[in-house]
């Protein structure tokens, strides 16, 4: 039996209420924290009304940490300040490597905890050498839930100190166990939302945000076909909310700042909304290990996308990585992140398209 302390970081929801439940019967000593990020009225509050449901029928203290500000200077900032320069963010991958597990351990420090644990889906595996320790990311067994994406900025320090009890379990195990536990939430829908907002539309978010300019809509032949409503809400790849009607549907091809032009095609297979060569910027390696480039790799541009075959390659900056895929790729948004993978779909690292 275990008897280590273990700080858990929970959501109100059914992954981490498992998780706090496995933990607690694998025999750590668990303490849990809900970190409160959102401002979404009746949604966060019966996310902390739940967390403290289930702590109470495990038996175990809970802390609540009121985040709001920090994530409102953080995560929120970075998020509208990517939409107003016409890039995608992606504030999960963001979330997780400035506020959420950066907080986890700062609590857990405080608490003389060593180890913290979320309900993500994914694992890691320490690999013992004659040189050194390493841990390794890998997707979780429930390749529809698997959320190493989000997660390749951890770094090796903070690796060695988490555990992710999920990352062996399918999300209809989870729910059978959550029942079997009888947590309250066992039935409990999965969030689909972005968690800082209250009824997960985007555009009218960003409507109270940002400050939108209406400008032309063009083809790629330079055709004017009618205006947009401000660049920021549109990303590269969108078919839905361009209201242009006649010969379409249209997709959004590139996004012309300077100039506040929107760039469109009816042509769904047309060659200015494939990418054969990109630049990535913040680039970081999740294992320690030092890499020959340029290197082959298995990448997901987008999460929930295909994994494709592409290589490394330095510039000549060194500062920022050319990507180049084996074959061309659809709808490649400035912002998000892409993650590379091994053969055997270990997570080596990733960066952000530039």
């Amino acid at each position: 039996m275990q008897s280590e302390k273990i700080l858990v970081g929970i959501s109100g929801g059914v992954d981490s209420a498992v998780s706090l439940a496995l933990l607690k019967n694998q025999g750590y000593l668990v303490s849990a924290v809900f970190l409160r990020f959102g401002d979404t009225g009746l949604k966060n509050n019966q996310a902390l009304q739940d967390a403290k449901s289930i702590c109470a029928g495990l038996h175990i203290p809970l802390e609540v940490i009121d985040a709001r500000e920090d994530f409102k200077k953080t995560v929120i900032k970075y998020f509208i300040t990517e939409y107003a320069k016409g890039r995608t963010p992606n504030p999960c991958v963001f979330c997780n490597e400035k506020m959420k597990f950066k907080l986890l351990f700062e609590i857990a420090e405080k608490l003389k905890i060593k180890l913290v644990a979320t309900g993500h889906y994914a694992k890691i595996k320490k690999i013992t050498t004659s040189e050194k320790i390493n841990y390794q990311l890998f997707p979780a067994i429930d390749q529809k839930k698997d959320q190493s994406y989000f997660l390749y900025r951890l770094k090796q320090e903070q690796l060695a100190k988490i555990l992710f009890p999920l990352g062996d379990y399918r999300k209809e195990d989870v729910r059978k166990m959550a029942e079997k536990f009888k947590l309250p939430v066992f039935n409990k829908s999965d969030s689909q939302d972005v968690c800082f907002m209250a009824d997960n539309n985007l555009e009218s978010f960003l409507i109270k945000k940002i400050k939108l300019k209406k400008g032309k809509i063009i083809d790629v032949a330079k055709k004017v076909l009618g205006k947009h409503n401000g660049l920021p809400l549109y990303t590269i790849g969108q078919r839905k909310g361009i209201e242009i009607g006649g010969t379409g549907p249209y997709f959004v091809v590139a996004k012309n700042l300077k100039e506040n032009i929107l760039i469109v095609t009816n042509k769904l297979n047309h060659s200015a909304l494939v990418q054969k060569k990109i630049t990535l910027q913040e680039v970081v390696w999740t294992n320690d290990i030092e890499y020959v480039l340029p290197l082959a790799v298995l990448v997901r541009t987008r999460y929930h996308n295909s994994l494709v075959c592409a290589m490394i390659k330095n510039n000549p900056n060194k500062k920022t990585y050319q990507l180049e895929f084996e074959i061309p790729q659809k709808a490649i948004s400035a912002g998000q992140s892409v993650v590379f993978y091994g053969k055997d779909e270990e997570v080596l690292g990733g960066g952000i398209i530039k």
